[in-house]
């Protein structure tokens, strides 16, 4: 493999920056444009540039697919349990007004909430689309 120095560089200055956007966005999502879906998607791509510049090897070494999978399984489980304990309190699946006393506090905290598991969940499952069809193959142990 060729070591592509300039790359290497640049994609080490930049990458904190596309995790920091992605960051923002998942977090200003519920205040405006945005939210788990984009910040998972820049996330995913940062993490993708990361694996083509510095390889596949490397790249699982830093996020191994165990990580993904849990990834992937958390945010849907996340995302289906603020819907069951919304059934719990005794609103309806994602009727996130009665996750708190005051309706826009709840409001508030089932979005974020959400948003967070979708972020998660199309991160991981980016990820793990792009390992797929790059070809890398998890070594048995």
């Amino acid at each position: 493999m060729r070591s592509y120095l300039v790359l290497r560089v640049v994609a080490k200055l930049l990458l904190p920056f596309i995790f920091l956007f992605a960051l923002y966005v998942q977090f200003h999502g519920d205040f405006g444009p945005g939210g788990g879906f984009q910040a998972g998607v820049i996330f995913a791509s940062g993490f993708i540039l990361y694996s083509l510049i510095f390889g596949l090897e490397h790249a699982d070494y830093v996020l191994p697919r165990g990580i993904l999978r849990f990834g992937y399984s958390a945010g849907v489980l996340l995302f289906a349990g603020v819907g069951v304990y919304d059934l719990f309190l005794g609103g309806n699946f994602l009727d996130y007004s009665v996750m708190a006393q005051n309706p826009v506090h709840g409001q508030h905290w089932g979005i974020f909430l959400v948003e967070l598991a979708v972020g998660i969940t199309v991160a991981s499952v980016m990820v793990s689309v792009f390992f797929t069809f790059a070809g890398h193959r998890k070594k048995e142990d």
